[in-house]
């Protein structure tokens, strides 16, 4: 059924499942298994002057976030090994492309036949009015199938 999937994950409450869903679809159809994560730049890149007014904070914020992106995706590796597959690591960023975009296009450049995605389950209509969630983004502009998971915020 589907050869090669393209999970994306977060750091969020939603990662477990996500992973979950994948590792079982990748057994199931004996699928190579993509891990991607997307880092945020565009506070970087929107702000040319940032760089000049903090010079030191910029470039170090940068590194900290691939470090801690790749340390992520290290431990989701790990998770989806111990469970029997092997997975290959994804890691992209930009300073101009929203989120969705950068999936969407990654999804396309690995010959993805499924892209699955969690959704955080909010909401916020006003929100999604004016921006669009990650989620509806990438179903509106996908050329590959898309899994959507859907979390519930956790209750306090």
């Amino acid at each position: 059924m589907y050869k090669r999937i393209l999970v994306a994950i977060d750091d969020s409450f939603m990662t477990d499942k996500v992973l979950d869903t994948a590792i079982a679809l990748s057994k199931s159809c004996g699928a190579t298994l993509g891990l991607l994560h997307a880092l945020d730049e565009t506070m970087f890149g929107h702000h040319p002057s940032a760089e000049n007014l903090l010079p030191n904070s910029v470039g170090k914020a940068e590194f900290r976030m691939r470090k801690g992106a790749g340390a992520f995706l290290d431990k989701a590796a790990q998770r989806v090994a111990a469970a029997g597959v092997e997975a290959e690591l994804k890691l992209v960023e930009s300073e101009t492309k929203h989120i969705s975009d950068m999936l969407v296009d990654t999804a396309k450049e690995w010959n993805a036949d499924l892209l699955i995605v969690g959704t955080h389950g909010r909401p916020g209509m006003v929100e999604r009015f004016f921006v669009g969630s990650v989620a509806e983004r990438i179903v509106r502009r996908a050329t590959t199938s898309v899994l959507l998971v859907r979390g519930e915020l956790p209750s306090d």
